[in-house]
């Protein structure tokens, strides 16, 4: 996920989240970017795209209410 996000700018960090379990992933992750211009970018290009025979949601995630 780093390598696919990295074509477009730089990445803090990148959370994938797993089930405690099973300690297989959920199919979300959470992805830091400094710069709010790239990650703009990441979400326009990558939304919709296909990754490891999935189709992606990219979004930026809002705090919870």
């Amino acid at each position: 996920m780093r390598q696919v996000i990295e074509e477009y700018g730089t990445v803090d960090s990148v959370k994938l989240i797993v089930d405690r379990d099973t300690k297989k992933s959920k199919g979300f992750a959470f992805v830091e970017m400094p710069d709010s211009t790239e990650a703009g970018q990441v979400i326009k290009e990558l939304n919709g795209a296909e990754y490891e025979g999935r189709q992606m949601v990219v979004k930026e995630a809002l705090p919870r209410k």
